[in-house]
């Protein structure tokens, strides 16, 4: 009897597990790479549960913010600064957006670069 309990609690204990991670994934699914979030939900169902503060106290870049810097302060390499990647912010910087070249580059990358930067501090932390 104490062993079929143990069990339903396991059971249950697992299903709110599945449902805190399907939460964090629906609330966090524009922020992330959607070829990773298959991945991701495996990382967070085996995250132990102290780390669980962390990973729903993390505040993610918005690629669509990300991409409005880029925009409007691409030749000033703004939106690289943002995204953690300095050197090739400095560098559009220099050249004024490599004459426009690097900042028309990454209005068509920028948004996925930042999702990547977000997985990538996200498994940090898992």
């Amino acid at each position: 009897m104490t062993e079929n309990f143990e069990n339903n609690e396991q059971d249950l204990a697992n299903k709110k597990r599945r449902q805190q991670v399907d939460n964090f994934l629906v609330l966090n699914q524009n922020y992330l790479p959607v070829d990773k979030i298959g991945y991701i939900k495996e990382r967070l169902l085996k995250a132990d549960t102290s780390q669980w503060s962390f990973i729903q106290s993390f505040k993610f870049k918005s690629p669509m913010v990300v991409w409005l810097l880029s925009f409007f302060f691409g030749c000033l390499g703004v939106d690289r600064f943002v995204t953690g990647d300095i050197a090739l912010g400095v560098l559009k910087l220099l050249t004024c957006g490599g004459c426009g070249v690097f900042t028309f580059i990454d209005w068509l990358i920028i948004c996925r670069r930042t999702k990547e930067v977000n997985l990538s501090k996200l498994l940090l932390i898992i």
